[in-house]
């Protein structure tokens, strides 16, 4: 580390074992006096921290005596869609403290969750994260009273916890609000099953924004449904939709494809924006899909130091915490900005 990096921001335990080439668990030893090793080993580790001006801040003494220096984090979303990306913002949030990530699977069963809960106990975590796939369900295992704080992402926590998840209704305002700006009169909502509070969110959102005319259609997930609802609307009389604006990015990629089979250019005829952002779809859709981001990797990077946070025994607000989502513009749309 240059003088200059040393202005920049202080020293953590995680730069001390970096420059002296050892493990943190081992700086933490030398600097508490503990532990069994070379007193020429010590002697180095003190003199590489007193070099970097290493501080430790109230983290940094915990970790230096009896933290664990690992979040454990639990979700029922074995696909991966929404936790790989909460899981970069978590692991972003916390790689400057030395802290990483015990990730357990749980799908939907409850003693394969209380199997996971009670590894991560036995491997002392300093904290739990919960996250799955929707935010009005909760996860299959009971994390109230246990011994270490828990912070959810996008599913649903107790009532005496802190939630994180996306604000769908105001990603639902930002699709339409474009919609309209771009000169699309004429709007319709396809979207997912109505027993999802997001969809019903979304929906309300779209309802209030899109103006006269505007339709709503319910239905899964998937792009068949994308290009089935399609194939309703366009086989109504009377004038048709001038913007789609879909549920999720797989709904939006069918109904690309029914417009394209129909002899609908995208975005000229009629304008497309999904909802996720989910790159690998998004981008490879023709044309690539304009979009709302949820913000995902910020989720996860709040919920990690909300988690450590608590950990440290500062006030934190208890509730559902709502961060807003962003409208990713490509050329299903048109418009400025689009690529």
């Amino acid at each position: 580390m240059t003088s200059s990096d040393k202005t920049l921001r202080r020293a953590t335990i995680h730069d001390v074992a970096r420059t002296a080439g050892v493990s943190v668990s081992t700086v933490s030893k030398a600097l508490n006096d503990t532990g069994r090793m070379a007193e020429e080993t010590r002697r180095r580790i003190k003199k590489v921290a007193a070099d970097l001006s290493f501080r430790p801040n109230a983290l940094a003494r915990g970790l230096l005596s009896s933290r664990s220096l690992t979040i454990g984090l639990l979700t029922n979303d074995t696909y991966g869609r929404f936790t790989l990306p909460v899981m970069a913002g978590i692991s972003e949030a916390l790689v400057d403290q030395g802290v990483s990530v015990f990730l357990c699977a749980i799908e939907d069963d409850p003693a394969l969750g209380k199997i996971h809960v009670d590894a991560m106990l036995d491997k002392q975590v300093d904290g739990i994260i919960a996250t799955g796939k929707r935010l009005d369900r909760s996860l299959p295992v009971d994390l109230s009273g246990l011994p270490v704080p828990v912070v959810y992402a996008f599913t649903s926590g107790t009532p005496d916890s802190v939630t994180f998840t996306a604000d769908d209704a105001q990603g639902a305002e930002l699709a339409t609000d474009w919609l309209r700006q771009i000169g699309r009169k004429r709007l319709a909502h396809i979207t997912g099953p109505e027993d999802f509070a997001a969809v019903n969110e979304r929906a309300a959102a779209f309802r209030a924004h899109a103006g006269d005319g505007a339709e709503i259609l319910y239905g899964q997930w998937s792009e068949d449904w994308g290009h089935r609802a399609v194939a309703e609307l366009w086989s109504r009389d009377g004038e048709k939709p001038h913007g789609i604006f879909c549920g999720n990015d797989q709904i939006a990629r069918g109904v690309i494809d029914g417009l394209r089979e129909r002899g609908i250019k995208v975005p000229e005829d009629v304008s497309v924006v999904g909802f996720d952002n989910w790159e690998i779809m998004a981008e490879h859709t023709r044309p690539p899909l304009t979009t709302i981001d949820m913000n995902l990797k910020e989720l996860g990077r709040q919920a990690g130091l909300t988690v450590l946070a608590l950990g440290e025994g500062e006030p934190v607000e208890l509730g559902v915490r709502k961060l807003p989502c962003r409208l990713v513009v490509r050329r299903s749309c048109g418009g400025a900005g689009a690529s």
